[in-house]
């Protein structure tokens, strides 16, 4: 490393022409910038200016090695200004895990103005409902819900959703009204869930509560998955409100007791531990975070 200070000064003295001037760039007296040259010299066996007391004169080994210092001083100012752009400008790739309920206009609403207005950023989307290893995948941002217990992360907690008893149409025709939870363990259940057995807490008028065991006709680790089957009349599933509401206006899909809803379900941003963001990662919760706070 100490080798690395003494050629990045060593082409600021050829660049400024002297001793002195290289020392007013650097912040040094010119007596410690010649001793630093002197120990690169010795260290390198090879002499690498001619010293009169008018000028400063390149010997051949000089001037080449002037070269690479050079080069390796230009990379050295790219590298800091690179860094510079990392930390004031959403640039380079963005990498964000979500749950796969998020692949539709969630996640398309909240980052397509940003990606509009920072062409030099690009984005690298993992859809996972299973969590991933943040730092083995190198995610700079995901979107988690439920409760977070990983303590080596950094979660920001943006509120929570609405979860709700879903049906399509067709169902509820075959398997009649339901007037109460104590009906709904003779239902078919579609869970997003790797055991069939599952539990239900419900939470109903007055501070009600109903807790059932129920087990899952279907069971399936995506989402998407889940309301289909929902969708095609084969069951009942728990669904955030923010996901279905489109089915909910349509019709393709109705509210079964409304009076009685699941937990609701905790929206997170969650980055790796680190003192400081890159732009890219502000911006982006940022962005997250009031798209999906509006919802």
């Amino acid at each position: 490393m100490e080798q690395l200070k003494r050629m990045a000064l060593f082409a600021t003295v050829v660049d400024r022409g002297s001793m002195v001037g290289a020392a007013e760039v650097l912040g040094m007296t010119a007596s410690a910038v010649s001793q630093q040259i002197r120990k690169l010299e010795e260290s390198t066996q090879v002499s690498l200016l001619h010293r009169t007391t008018r000028k400063l004169t390149l010997t051949e080994a000089g001037a080449s090695f002037y070269e690479s210092c050079a080069q390796v001083l230009a990379l050295a100012e790219q590298a800091e200004q690179r860094l510079a752009e990392l930390r004031d400008a959403p640039v380079g790739e963005l990498r964000i895990a979500a749950p796969v309920g998020f692949s539709g206009p969630l996640i398309t609403e909240a980052l397509a103005p940003l990606l509009r207005a920072h062409p030099g950023l690009s984005l690298r989307l993992f859809f996972h409902d299973e969590q991933i290893d943040l730092i083995e995948q190198r995610i700079d941002l995901a979107i988690r819900v439920g409760s977070q217990e990983d303590s080596s992360l950094v979660a920001r907690h943006l509120g929570d959703w609405r979860m709700l008893l879903c049906v399509a149409p067709a169902y509820l025709a075959r398997c009649g009204t339901i007037h109460g939870p104590e009906q709904l363990s003779g239902l078919d259940w579609l869970s997003l869930t790797h055991d069939r057995a599952q539990q239900l807490n419900l939470h109903g008028p007055g501070g009600a509560q109903q807790h059932l065991r129920l087990e899952s006709r279907v069971a399936c680790n995506n989402i998407l998955a889940v309301r289909q089957f929902t969708l095609a009349g084969m069951g009942v599933s728990a669904q955030p409100e923010p996901e279905v509401r489109e089915q909910l206006a349509s019709g393709q899909l109705l509210v079964l007791l409304p009076d009685w809803q699941p937990a609701p379900l905790g929206i997170h941003l969650v980055t790796p531990r680190r003192d400081a963001q890159p732009a890219k990662v502000r911006y982006a919760i940022e962005a997250l975070r009031r798209s999906l706070l509006a919802r």
